[in-house]
């Protein structure tokens, strides 16, 4: 049997698990024998006896060292024995660079990252950006619905009509159009933007306005483009003449692997009205909001801030449940018939090996001296 290991969560914020005990069944039919770290599950109401009762094995931290396979939702972790051909897999881009996976791969490690996965139909059940960042634009929205000090649905009452709030959310990927159906449920006034005009009909779609900027960075692949200083300007100041029409603007734009685009300086706070609140959901990523502080409220003036760490485990519970579906996937591709597979033996796992027989083949990461990886 191949050992895999879950570990348990340890960066601030995480309280989600990568494999749910009710995934334990499937990976036996793959030939997988599972330990799970005391207390993995904690965060997302899974407790060991769960886990017990599911057929997996109990152990420590220490453990690791005897796994011939190991998930992540942490990056590429520092420290701490490996067993020589082991196998890494899950979210590696946070906090990774190459001094890091270089030491991974002179440990002997081959590491997989599922933010390298292809946007291909075949991939989409192994698709976790997708499935957390569903998590995290809800949670976004709840969160800022829960923190704004007013209604979000118009309200008539006999005390006179109040008018829903007005909610902008930037950036119209998964977590966007997220966030944008949420705050529609919720009754306000939702509006949506992103520098690929594309982006409009989905927008639409969930009943929210498109805000258009004169901007279209869209790439043929559908996907954006930085933007040049002109657009940059244009851009700043289109949205300085309609953040004083918003009552919460939540941002949603996040990079894999680089810093998240910062979308709002201090003079953008400025232009909000008094009351108004920013929910700044790339703050792991850096933020989208120059002022972002990690699971702080900064306050500017009368206009607030929030930047959760990890709002997918907001909601750690059905987070857990999804990552479990997109692991079970790529597990599956990985492990045949009781064996590891090779990176070159698939086109999946060609796209998100980022360290294989002992070096650093990801083309993100190779030194320039050494060339892309064929």
């Amino acid at each position: 049997m191949i050992r895999l290991h879950v570990p348990a969560g340890r960066c601030p914020g995480e309280r989600r698990v990568p494999l749910a005990p009710e995934h334990l069944a499937r990976l036996a039919d793959l030939g997988l024998a599972v330990a799970v770290e005391r207390g993995a599950g904690e965060g997302s109401f899974y407790n060991d006896a769960a886990y017990a009762s599911a057929g997996a094995e109990l152990v420590g931290p220490g453990d690791r060292a005897r796994a011939d396979v190991v998930l992540t939702l942490e990056g590429v972790p520092e420290g701490g024995a490996w067993k020589r051909g082991a196998v890494l897999v899950g979210l590696l881009l946070e906090g990774t660079d190459r001094g890091r996976l270089a030491a991974l791969a002179a440990a002997g490690v081959d590491a997989y990252a599922l933010e390298f996965l292809p946007r291909v139909s075949r991939a989409q059940a192994m698709d976790v950006l997708s499935s957390q960042a569903t998590c995290a634009g809800y949670h976004g929205a709840v969160l800022a619905a829960s923190v704004h000090r007013a209604f979000f649905p118009m309200m008539t009452t006999a005390f006179g009509t109040l008018k829903p709030a007005r909610v902008l959310v930037l950036g119209a990927g998964v977590a966007g159009l997220s966030a944008l159906a949420t705050v529609r449920r919720l009754g306000a006034e939702a509006w949506g933007y992103d520098v690929r005009r594309a982006a409009r009909e989905q927008v639409e779609s969930l009943g929210a306005r498109f805000l258009d900027l004169g901007i279209d960075a869209a790439t043929p692949e559908g996907y954006a483009r930085p933007l040049s200083e002109e657009e940059v300007r244009r851009q700043d100041e289109a949205l300085l003449e309609r953040l004083p029409q918003m009552d919460i603007v939540i941002t949603t734009a996040l990079l894999a692997g680089r810093r998240a685009p910062v979308l709002l300086e201090g003079r953008h706070l400025d232009a909000l009205p008094a009351g108004a609140l920013v929910v700044d959901l790339a703050v792991d990523g850096g933020g989208n909001c120059r002022l972002s502080r990690p699971d702080e409220i900064v306050v500017r003036g009368a206009v607030r801030v929030l930047a959760p760490r990890r709002p997918a485990a907001g909601l750690a519970r059905h987070a857990s449940a999804m990552l479990g579906r997109n692991f079970l996937a790529f597990l599956a591709l990985l492990v045949r018939d009781g064996t590891v597979r090779r990176p070159d033996d698939d086109p999946l796992l060609r796209a998100t090996v980022l360290t294989h027989d002992g070096a650093v083949v990801h083309p993100a990461f190779v030194a320039p001296a050494e060339g892309p990886h064929p």
